[in-house]
């Protein structure tokens, strides 16, 4: 063969690669996993695409609090939902993960929110209600338009998968590296003791459940440090290996972020870069109804401090909207 066209196709075969750690991140639902930038052709890319399962939920349809759109300009805000599921289905169920992944598009830094599932908010145009009840309730629709009128945010996108695809993901890139606890290996099936380990699907999935030797709250945590496991875990893999993991996991994906918008994120891909990882609320207190909810105290103030955290915006003053809603929390709780 001759060196020219042995450069070809290695060039070619470089190429692929890239456009396969593009979808690969989309897979993941992050966005910002793998460095990697070019496209083979748009044939190829819309093959792999159309695996997922497609949201025309228009971003009109979304809630975003007056004011908040022009404040945020500069981030993209795509909501991340694991659903609380065992069978593989998107809908009549709550959102046990709650995720927002916030690009800042002029630095190309990426910082990710959990919103603890059992928080105390305002389901839009409802009632006072645990956040994860928001998707049971009114799907996608519902969860990103209560999460933007009690956080001030202005998420338009979103992407779905049953929690259960995490063991799927999980077994389809050999297993993630997890360091446990005593008593957290209690919980993690063919593991005794504590120590770092070569997590797999089963594994990983109840890893990131346990959920009675310490709170909600670390139980989200653990989640987090399953999705940065596999984000750094896919960065290794080849290109053999993540056209596996595309064609095995992108039928388990519902999104709203429609293909030529996919395509529209590679060349930034490569300068992304996750720099924190926050638990939101800060401050709660337990309301019993006798349902157990996670009450901000006060939500005004969980907003303000977020927004200083997540964006960085100092003195932030939250909206109309927000001071309504924090004081509902304040006189059905008596907590302030």
């Amino acid at each position: 063969m001759a060196r020219r066209q042995r450069k070809t196709i290695e060039e070619a075969t470089k190429k692929k690669g890239k456009v396969l750690k593009i979808i690969a991140i989309i897979i993941l639902i992050l966005i910002v996993l793998i460095a990697g930038i070019g496209i083979l052709g748009i044939q190829y890319v819309n093959n792999k695409l159309s695996k997922i399962d497609y949201d025309d939920l228009p971003a009109e349809e979304i809630e975003v609090n007056a004011g908040v759109e022009e404040q945020l300009e500069t981030y993209r805000n795509i909501a991340l939902l694991g659903l609380d599921a065992r069978a593989d289905t998107f809908d009549g169920t709550r959102s046990d993960c709650i995720m927002i992944v916030s690009i800042n598009q002029k630095t190309n830094e990426v910082r990710l929110l959990s919103v603890y599932r059992d928080t105390y908010l305002e389901l839009t145009d409802r009632s006072l209600d645990k956040i994860t009840h928001a998707y049971a309730y009114g799907g996608p629709k519902l969860t990103l338009s209560t999460l933007n009128t009690n956080l001030d945010l202005n998420i338009t996108e979103y992407v779905t998968v049953n929690f259960e695809t995490v063991r799927t993901v999980v077994n389809a890139i050999g297993g993630i590296q997890m360091t446990v606890t005593d008593a957290e290996a209690k919980s993690i099936p063919n593991i005794t003791s504590a120590g770092t380990y070569n997590l797999m699907g089963d594994q990983a999935l109840a890893y990131a459940r346990i959920r009675k030797i310490d709170t909600d709250y670390k139980r989200t945590e653990r989640m987090r440090e399953v999705l940065t496991a596999i984000f750094n875990k896919v960065k290794t893999l080849n290109i053999k290996q993540i056209n596996n993991l595309i064609d095995t996991v992108l039928p388990h994906i519902r999104t709203n972020i429609q293909k030529t918008e996919i395509l529209s994120l590679a060349p930034k891909v490569a300068t992304y870069k996750i720099t924190n990882s926050i638990g939101w609320p800060y401050k709660v207190r337990a309301y019993t109804t006798p349902t157990w909810y996670g009450a901000p105290v006060t939500l005004e103030e969980n907003v303000v401090k977020l927004h200083q955290e997540l964006f960085d915006e100092e003195n932030y003053e939250p909206s109309a909207k927000v001071k309504e809603i924090s004081n509902k929390i304040i006189k059905k709780t008596g907590y302030q």
